[in-house]
Formats: structure tokens, C-alpha cells, sequence
């Protein structure tokens, strides 16, 4: 018989889920705020073909050009969305939305398909990125608001743009990457199928995580983490399989790829250095991760109390870690705070259970 041992390091009292409040959210939205219109500092992925593509971040891609990199804007203004629709009253609501129009306008949007299309420029954020901008691009959808119906419209051109770059990059893919940074397979999908509005997109992403991961057995937790990782190569893998197979089959298939889950909350060492701040947002991403996983087995599983217990452990530290102090860790952070509070990798395949 196959033993399973979930083990529990815990320190503190978890910090509840109803403490999160849109007083709460207060914090998150202004680190958004103050930085998806701030184009410098800037750290720019950018492929220069001839003069002509120098120009500073607001011209390449003059939606998307805050937080540091376009990835970062990118979900900085989904974390304004995705509060806004949840605290639709709140005192930061009004400028998250003036900020969403002030960004997702017919130029600027036209502009970054043109940037997104163009040649030498195939490998562009993807899959991290695009993945995001499809969260953004259902998070607009998601709600019957004017105002956000009107961006959604708007925004469609470039999520057509990331989808088509998607559908002709996964065919190809040979092997799943299994790191613990921005070209992790498995989170990507994981955002893919929450959010993307194309069934062909969805159908191949479906059938990409059944082939890249189906068969796994045994995954090295105790190799884990990378010392900038913030994204856990084993916990992502689990939390996109509970997407695509039901809730007895991820038992099963759970107990052969994680037999063992032991594991503690990391301590970064210095939050100002841009990549050990990592793993900080490691701790949030393994919270909704093995939430997730809680969420995929049979309510009855006898795994369940300690999973929950687990990620109960990993958010109180990582929500304790974005404070804003450090521009490295604050243009970031909150989005991932905001994910895990919001339950977004929850609410979106709910209908399941």
C-alpha cells in the first residue's frame, strides 16, 4: 500500500480568509496604482531589428509600459480590475477604473497588436504574459458593467494576438519547462484554461497538460526551491491536473505524484534584491496552489484538513510580505496577493464540484 504523508509546519495562527475586506484591498489597489502608469525604473524584453525600434517603454507598448516590465503592468491592471468588480464601492474603485481607461484605449491597444505581431518577436512574454492577458481579458468579460464591457471590446484585438501566438506555440512544444520562473509551462496553462474565451486555445491547452503531465510519478518536492523561484515546478503541475480531470481521477493521480508533501514557508533574505524577492511571491503561489489542489480532491479525502492547514501557513507569510517597501517585491506582489485572496484560481472552475 502506498503511504501518503502530509506534513505540517505552522508557527502562527493562519490568518482567516474573512479578514480580507476591501479595506484590505485598499493596500493592494494602490500598489497598482502607483505603478501602472510609472514607466521608470523599467527592465524591457525587447527585440531590436533596426533604429527604428528604439524608443522608450510608453512608445513600444504604450498600454502596458508600467511596473517594471509588461508582464507586471499586465496583471497590475488585472488586480485593478479584479478589485474593482469585487469591491465595486470601495474608496479606490473610482481610480482603478479612471486607470484601466486611461490604458485600454483603441490606440494603445492597436499599438501593442502591432508590437505583439511583429517579426522577431515570436517568443515575446509567452507563456507567462499572454497567459495574463487573457486573465485580464476575462476579468473584463466577467461583468456586465459598462465601463468594463467597453474595455473588453477594446482589448480584444490583443487577446486574439496572444491567443493566435499561443495556438502556434504549444503544437510545437515539445517538452514541458519545468522552472520555477516566467517559462513555467504549467502555471501558464493553469491561467489558460481559467480564462481564455477560444475553445480552440482551451482544447489545446487541455490536451497539452493531459500529454506533458498525465504520467508523472513521484515529483522531487524536497528539490524544491530554486533560490529565485516563485513558482513551485511540483505544486503548479498538481494545480493544473485538477483542472483537467475530475475529482477521483486527481486522487489517484495525486497519490502517485505526491506521495510526500513536506515542505515550510520561505524567508527571503533581502526584499530589496529584485530576484530573491522571488520568493516571496513563492509563498503566495504555493497557497493557492495547494489550495487548489484541496479543491480538486473529493471533499472526503482524508487530505484535505492538512492541505488547507498548509496553505493557511504559506499566506500569512506571504501576505506579510507585501508591504510596498521595496519597489522590486511591491510592483508585483500585490497581483499575487490579489489572486490568492480573491480565490481567482477557484472561482472561475467552481461549477465543477
Amino acid at each position: 500500500m502506498r503511504t501518503i504523508v502530509v506534513t505540517l509546519i505552522l508557527t502562527t495562527a493562519p490568518l482567516a480568509g474573512a479578514e480580507f475586506d476591501a479595506k484590505s484591498a485598499e493596500r493592494f489597489a494602490n500598489l497598482a496604482l502607483a505603478c501602472v502608469h510609472k514607466e521608470y525604473p523599467n527592465k524591457i524584453a525587447h527585440n531590436l531589428s533596426s533604429d527604428a525600434d528604439v524608443a522608450p517603454p510608453r512608445e513600444l507598448t504604450p498600454a502596458f509600459y508600467g511596473c517594471y516590465d509588461w508582464h507586471s503592468s499586465v496583471h497590475g491592471h488585472w488586480l485593478l480590475a479584479r478589485l474593482a468588480r469585487t469591491y465595486p464601492d470601495a474608496p479606490f474603485a473610482p481610480a482603478a477604473r479612471e486607470a484601466l481607461q486611461k490604458s485600454i484605449t483603441p490606440e494603445n491597444i492597436a499599438k501593442e497588436v502591432t508590437y505583439l505581431r511583429a517579426e522577431g518577436r515570436a517568443s515575446f512574454e509567452r507563456p507567462y504574459g499572454l497567459a495574463w492577458l487573457l486573465q485580464l481579458g476575462a476579468e473584463l468579460r466577467g461583468w456586465d458593467d459598462p465601463l468594463f464591457q467597453g474595455l473588453s471590446t477594446t482589448l480584444q484585438p490583443l487577446e486574439q494576438a496572444a491567443s493566435d501566438r499561443l495556438k502556434t506555440w504549444l503544437p510545437k512544444l515539445s517538452h514541458p519547462v519545468r522552472s520555477g520562473e516566467h517559462s513555467q509551462t504549467a502555471f501558464a496553462l493553469g491561467l489558460i484554461l481559467d480564462s481564455t474565451a477560444d475553445d480552440e486555445l482551451k482544447k489545446m491547452a487541455t490536451a497539452r497538460a493531459r500529454a506533458f503531465y498525465g504520467k508523472d510519478k513521484r515529483c522531487p518536492l524536497s528539490y524544491e526551491p530554486s533560490g529565485e523561484d516563485f513558482l513551485s515546478p511540483c505544486l503548479a503541475e498538481a494545480d493544473v491536473m485538477r483542472r483537467v480531470l475530475g475529482p477521483m481521477p486527481f486522487a489517484t493521480w495525486l497519490t502517485g505524484f505526491l506521495p510526500i508533501i513536506s515542505f515550510k514557508p520561505e524567508v527571503v533574505t533581502d526584499p530589496s534584491d529584485p530576484k530573491l524577492a522571488h520568493l516571496d511571491g513563492l509563498n503566495l503561489s504555493r497557497a493557492w496552489m495547494i489550495e487548489g489542489m484541496a479543491f480538486g480532491l473529493p471533499p472526503d479525502d482524508f487530505r484535505q484538513r492538512g492541505l488547507r492547514a498548509l496553505a493557511d501557513a504559506h499566506r500569512k507569510q506571504g501576505l506579510g510580505s507585501v508591504t510596498g517597501e521595496h519597489y522590486e517585491g511591491g510592483h508585483w506582489l500585490g497581483s499575487f496577493a490579489v489572486y490568492l485572496t480573491t480565490k481567482r484560481g477557484l472561482s472561475s472552475s467552481a461549477s465543477r464540484r
